[in-house]
This record gives structure tokens, sequence and C-alpha cells, in this order.
């Protein structure tokens, strides 16, 4: 997976993190003052950006975290076939095949935009 390390501190809603060994986009993010014993804490609430499963973390502000490297593409609806669809990439002219997800409309000849990370593809 490429990631790079930040701080606890730098991260923000609508970023992305990694949370058990997957990519998680932020939803809330919340610290705690430094108390008597300990410093500052952060508790960020996610969810994948792959599968949809919730997931939460409570860490030291100052402490290291891995955040995932997602491109984010612009692509061309091909072709469609039931559940799934045909789409050329819009730089690198590749196509593949990705799974319509239900609450999106796709017909051929329609531009979208898609996250990927290495080798996982999903509509925005």
């Amino acid at each position: 997976m490429a990631k790079q390390q930040k701080e606890v501190r730098d991260l923000g809603e609508g970023g992305y993190v990694v949370i058990d060994d997957a990519a998680c986009k932020i939803n809330s993010y919340s610290t705690a003052k430094p108390g008597k014993h300990g410093s500052a804490k952060a508790r960020i609430e996610a969810v994948g950006v792959f599968d949809g499963k919730k997931r939460s973390l409570s860490q030291p502000v100052d402490a290291k975290i891995w955040v995932p490297i997602i491109n984010r593409k612009q692509g061309q609806v091909v072709s469609t076939d039931g559940d799934d669809m045909q789409v050329m990439d819009l730089e690198s002219y590749e196509t593949f095949t990705m799974r319509i997800p239900e609450d999106v409309d796709a017909s051929p000849d329609d531009n979208i935009e898609y996250l990927e990370m290495e080798g996982q593809r999903k509509i925005v």
C-alpha cells in the first residue's frame, strides 16, 4: 500500500488515514485536552474507502500515523453490461471493468471521477 507518515495533529475531517490496514476517510476528528498524567489525545471516526466499514482510533496527537496515497482520476464510461461497466482512464487511455454502484446511473460516454489505490477503484 502506498502510504506516508504524518502526525495525528495534522489530520482533519475529509482526509484519509490507515486503520487496521485499510484506507479510511475521516468523518470526525476530536481532541481532548492534556491532563495531569498525559498528553492530548485525538479520537478519529472513519469509514473504509473501499469496504465501507466504520472504524475508530484513539491516539496521542504527537504520535505518527500512516496516511494512504489515493489518486483521484477522471474516466469515461465506454460501455455497460448488467452490473459492470467498462471505463477508460482519460489520462492513460487504459480500459478496465468496474462494478456499477447502486446509487450511480452510468451510461456510455458519461465522464466519471474515481479513486484509485493499488488496483482498487471506486466511483466518487
